[in-house]
């Protein structure tokens, strides 16, 4: 947002400078970006100076150049080719020294010109950008002082402009007297010489009774309060010079006069206006209503538009001409033929413009104010002040009184207020009548004021004072932050934290995952309802749809975070970055499920980890070139939680669901709560993603992980005194056994020195019969009271040995 600093003092008398202003704004909520001086001719025509014609003669190679000598005030003459028919001696002119660089980019350099040398050049008006005319040079009086800065002698003005930030609950600060009014405030309040000027429509009167055009309003929902005007005898030309330079000034390029008028109403007052050429409205009548589903608008950019039944519309009798608060029509538009229009001030339902100008893409500086929430009392006095404008700059004429649907007025906020108490908000005592003056400052109306406690109607142009903590907010940002002294002493309550703290264990899971190599990531929790449309295992009937969704490709809340993470997995693998270590910890939403036929009302929100592992490694003479695997990433998991004590091999275990994963696991914990999934991604569902290399992943469920966490019970015990035994065995298998099951039969039958079971190679083929495979076994004994002898780790493998030959007909090889 900018606002130019002549511009605001135009309603705002104060003798603040712009970089005073510029903090003032700053102190008040309103972040100040930059302070930018303008010149009112680009460059200032540095460079340029009054100068003298002392001598001037025929070129002896040219019938219409001359030979002229200049004094600069440089103390030396300068010789000057000029071509100017008008040049003479004894003239006063404007000279363009060596180095100037004009308007338009043009640099005078040194020259020659048909063999005599030029050293700057004499101007004419179009040349210095301060007029059209190029019949001959500028001739100043012969009073003007020699050596004198064009800018000085011109009194070329300096603009000014302040370029700001605005949060979205102060759109009532997106316009000039917006911005007055906030400062209004802070001078009125530090005793500050400053006085507000509000633009007067006391001249405005209605027009004699003629073919107003009417107005039916059929959705007072999507438009609470509609004005509307008609003007005739139109003149549409180019607007006044002063109408001009404020627009520029703020970056707006000028069109014509009405349509700069209403640009002016925009950036002066905040209300968003629109201009109908009166005669391209059919039926001549004016129809505010919501658009049939699949109506078809082309808007001013020259696009066919698909309009729902959601959006509100501009209508006439036979079409819609523009979408209400957001864009206008290519067919209503104002144009250099239009000699009577239809004037709109309205206000709109924040959150249908919001949609429509989502739904649409389109980002308008209407649509900003409207969907935020414009000033509901502006609308009429933004629309009289529109018209006197037009009738003063096009010459129109207004016809009949202006027309005013609003059914419902949206009455003021009602607060009440404790002083002490507001006081106590702030942590210092600031003064009552401090309070009442900022408050008033702001407008807000009293209805009643004891000293000490006060009810009061809030503005209505802020949109977001409800409460009493709201108005403290506006009475901080005018007393000013800075002015509230810190105590000498600070006081706090200490609460009692949950053991294990649940934030401390989610940063030791992610420290541990980055020390592993990967790398964390932050996705949006918003997502798109088409990467659910096949998947069962998250169904689409399960989503939680976004009521006023940003656009299409955000519309729901995730499921899950895998989906996510192949995107980000696409993303990288585009940019030629194929191997991809990544986890998240982000939340995840589902509607509740029904239960009995019925549904439940309510949503379902859990946090997750999700860790992926996609491409080969980078080759090198220790390590050769691999894929990232199941088994890997199964490793890191096992890590994961041992580091806490749990062991995933008394997690209950099922196949993962083939619509997310091609093969992998589902670990529950015994109770049946799901802990986590891993697998290899279906590759059908990465190529939907544009993800042609192996994906390996797993989601991991917070709250069963904490829980499982919970249950851990650290306990510290001596190291051991004697030596670990290992030993192997070669079994022969039925491919259905699981190692899983080999190793619980194991820890069942020899609990006391059995410490760790591995398996470290699995071997199918040559010798080993159809239906079975190899498995090698690794077992590691330990007894801490003693040395085990040879014929205490033979008992024990024997035993072994026959609980795998009976138990899942295994045989030694």
């Amino acid at each position: 947002m900018k606002v130019s600093y002549n511009w605001l003092k135009d309603y705002l008398e104060m003798d603040l400078t712009p970089a005073h202003v510029a903090e003032a704004m700053t102190s008040i909520g309103i972040e100040v970006d930059s302070l930018e001086e303008q010149e009112e001719i680009p460059g200032g025509l540095a460079g340029v100076v009054v100068a003298k014609v002392v001598e001037c003669e025929m070129h002896p190679d040219s019938d219409h150049l001359h030979v002229t000598k200049v004094d600069a005030g440089t103390g030396e003459l300068l010789q000057v080719v000029c071509g100017a028919p008008n040049v003479a001696a004894g003239q006063k002119v404007l000279f363009a020294q060596i180095g100037t660089v004009l308007p338009g980019d043009f640099k005078i350099k040194k020259s020659k010109i048909r063999g005599v040398e030029s050293l700057g050049m004499i101007c004419a008006e179009d040349e210095l950008g301060i007029g059209a005319s190029h019949d001959g040079i500028m001739v100043l009086p012969e009073d003007a002082p020699v050596g004198t800065p064009a800018k000085d002698w011109l009194h070329l003005k300096t603009e000014a402009v302040i370029e700001y930030e605005i949060t979205a609950n102060r759109v009532d600060a997106a316009s000039h007297i917006g911005v007055a009014r906030d400062v209004y405030a802070y001078l009125k309040y530090h005793n500050l010489p400053g006085k507000m000027n509000y633009p007067g429509i006391e001249a405005f009167a209605g027009g004699a009774a003629g073919d107003a055009i009417p107005v039916e309003v059929r959705d007072s929902e999507g438009a609470p309060r509609y004005c509307g005007l008609t003007i005739k005898d139109v003149k549409v030309g180019p607007s006044p010079e002063w109408l001009q330079k404020k627009l520029l000034s703020i970056g707006l390029r000028p069109i014509n006069n009405v349509v700069d008028i209403s640009n002016f109403i925009l950036f002066e007052l905040g209300q968003p206006l629109h201009t109908f050429d009166a005669g391209k409205i059919g039926g001549r009548k004016v129809v505010v209503r919501r658009a049939a589903e699949g109506e078809i608008i082309r808007t001013l950019d020259g696009v066919d538009r698909k309009l729902c039944a959601k959006d509100m519309v501009i209508a006439d009798a036979e079409r819609p001409m523009c979408i209400a608060g957001v864009f206008g029509g290519e067919d209503s538009g104002v144009t250099e033929a239009t000699t009577e229009v239809f004037l709109e001030s309205a206000y709109f339902d924040p959150v249908s413009i919001r949609r429509t100008s989502k739904t649409q893409g389109l980002q308008t500086d209407a649509s900003f104010r409207y969907e935020r929430g414009a000033d509901p009392e502006m609308p009429p006095y933004a629309l009289r002040r529109a018209a006197l404008l037009i009738c003063e700059l096009t010459g129109g004429r207004i016809v009949g009184e202006p027309i005013e649907i609003y059914p419902k007025p949206i009455e003021r906020k009602r607060i009440e207020l404790d002083y002490d108490r507001i006081e106590a908000f702030i942590g210092q005592k600031i003064g009552h009548e401090n309070i009442t003056r900022v408050l008033e400052a702001l407008q807000y109306k009293f209805v009643n004021n004891d000293g000490n406690k006060a009810v009061v109607l809030a503005p209505s142009y802020m949109i977001d004072v409800y409460r009493e903590c709201d108005v403290v907010e506006e009475i901080l940002r005018i007393h000013g932050y800075n002015n509230i002294e810190l105590p000498h002493h600070m006081k706090m309550s200490v609460s009692a934290s949950p053991t294990p703290q649940p934030e401390a264990i989610r940063n030791q899971i992610s420290n541990f995952l980055a020390a592993n190599g990967f790398a964390e990531t932050m996705n949006n929790s918003l997502t798109k309802a088409d990467y659910y449309k096949d998947l069962k295992t998250f169904p689409a009937e399960r989503l939680v749809h976004i009521v006023n969704p940003l656009s299409s490709d955000l519309n729901v809340m995730r499921q899950t975070l895998l989906l996510n993470g192949l995107e980000v997995i696409a993303y990288n693998a585009n940019r030629q970055i194929s191997r991809i270590k990544t986890f998240e910890y982000g939340s995840v939403y589902q509607r509740l499920p029904e239960v009995g036929g019925e549904t439940l009302e309510g949503y379902e929100e859990h946090p997750c980890f999700a860790l992926f592992i996609s491409g080969a490694p980078e080759k090198n003479w220790k390590n050769p070139a691999g894929k990232g695997d199941f088994y890997q990433l199964k490793g890191y998991l096992e890590l994961l939680l041992r580091r806490y004590g749990a062991d995933l091999y008394q997690m209950n275990a099922e196949a993962a669901p083939a619509d997310i994963f091609s093969e992998g696991t589902i670990y529950s914990l015994p109770g049946g709560k799901q802990l986590a999934v891993i697998g290899v991604i279906n590759p059908a569902l990465a190529r939907k993603f544009g993800v042609k290399q192996q994906v390996v992943a797993a989601e991991i469920n917070w709250k069963s992980l904490f829980t499982l966490i919970k249950r851990g019970k650290v306990a510290f015990k001596e190291m051991p005194k004697f030596p670990e035994v290992r030993r192997d065995l070669a079994l022969l298998l039925d491919e259905h056994v699981k190692y899983a099951d080999l190793r619980a039969a194991a820890f069942k039958n020899a609990k006391k020195l059995l410490k760790q079971v591995s398996l470290f190679d699995v071997y199918r083929g040559d010798k080993i019969p159809a239906g079975k495979k190899q498995y090698a076994l690794s077992f590691t004994l330990q007894d801490v009271e003693k040395t085990l002898t040879d014929q205490d780790v033979e008992r024990v493998m024997e035993r072994l040995l026959e609980v795998f030959t009976k138990e899942f007909g295994g045989a030694l090889r």
